[in-house]
């Protein structure tokens, strides 16, 4: 049985997606859940968060023969190799990690170039190696490390490293900015997922025999959330306001396909996940210290005002990792 993979996207960057799947994580590991968060954005954003500059150096530079990133677990794929276990990193006893790779984005033209060849009537061995790496080495790579969840972090964008991972993703999470252009995102995202689970499945049953496992590429959306790290404090609260509103209706109508014509509002919205405050002063002190907003302590400077709106900051992570944990069907065992 497949460990359960859930990724955070949009196609829309700039909405906190990486510190969402950042947080996610530790509140998940704090909630004793054994977690494996894998690095899908060529960026490497969310490597980068948890791990520091001396640590990236050495993983980069000094260890290019290892499987030690997702991009060299899959490299031998672009030749005549095949996928290489990957090597954890141990963040805590509960979470690993396997690293992003700035060189990943020349795994893109292989993905485009093997996802028309697995609708072929030739050897299908090989493209459907290649569609589904990223799924094999995070399932493999889950197994090692006992995990309840994968958590997948990737790029803003519909391109194909993306449609690889979301192949692979069992649940998507969809965090938004309150604007014109998430609002236009989510009209782009939406049709794109049911075109990707679609396509998939198509290239699914064209493999009648299939001599290697394959992930069933549900992408099920389980909820939005809204965070408001792109408000301006110059910003009209009305103009803020207009966006949010507008999210539950947008949502269900190219998300969720649904034909309706109202949804209820954004605070009573069961598909609105939460609404995550600032938490500005907080994360400057989050980045030097290495941690999530929700484990700093005084020694870090959380003191005085800033260690009540550290309690407040776990409080809503736990709420939403809660949240999560019931959409995909794991609250049980919570």
């Amino acid at each position: 049985m497949s460990i359960p993979v859930l990724t955070f996207f949009n196609n829309k960057g700039g909405v906190g997606k990486t510190s969402l799947a950042y947080h996610l994580t530790w509140m998940f590991g704090e909630m004793g859940k054994r977690v494996l968060a894998i690095d899908l954005d060529p960026q490497a954003n969310l490597t980068a968060a948890f791990l520091d500059e001396d640590r990236l150096e050495d993983l980069w530079e000094n260890t290019p023969d290892q499987p030690n990133t997702i991009f060299r677990c899959i490299q031998p794929l672009l030749e005549v190799g095949d996928i290489r276990i990957a090597e954890r990193i141990k963040i805590t006893r509960e979470i690993s990690l396997i690293a992003g790779d700035l060189a990943l984005s020349g795994f893109e033209d292989e993905l485009s170039a093997q996802w028309p060849l697995a609708m072929s009537d030739q050897n299908l061995v090989r493209p459907f190696k290649v569609l589904t790496a990223f799924w094999q080495v995070m399932q493999q790579a889950a197994q090692a490390h006992d995990a309840d969840m994968i958590l997948v972090d990737v790029g803003p964008n519909l391109g194909a490293i993306n449609r690889a991972a979301l192949i692979a993703s069992d649940f998507v999470m969809i965090p938004l900015g309150v604007d014109l252009f998430s609002l236009q995102g989510l009209r782009n995202l939406g049709p794109t997922l049911r075109s990707w689970r679609s396509l998939w499945n198509k290239r699914v049953d064209n493999w009648t025999t299939p001599t290697i496992a394959l992930p069933k590429g549900l992408m099920t959306p389980i909820g939005y959330l809204a965070q408001q790290h792109g408000v301006r404090l110059s910003r009209p609260v009305k103009a803020y306001d207009r966006w949010l509103n507008r999210m539950p209706l947008e949502y269900r109508q190219s998300v969720l396909g649904k034909k309706v014509l109202k949804a209820p509002a954004v605070a009573a919205d069961p598909e609105c996940l939460a609404l995550l405050k600032h938490y500005h002063s907080l994360a400057p002190m989050a980045m030097e210290a290495r941690k999530p907003l929700f484990l700093l302590r005084s020694a870090d400077g959380a003191i005085g005002a800033h260690s009540y709106a550290v309690q407040d900051a776990y409080k809503d992570f736990q709420v939403l990792a809660k949240k999560v944990l019931e959409r995909i069907g794991m609250a049980k065992s919570a």
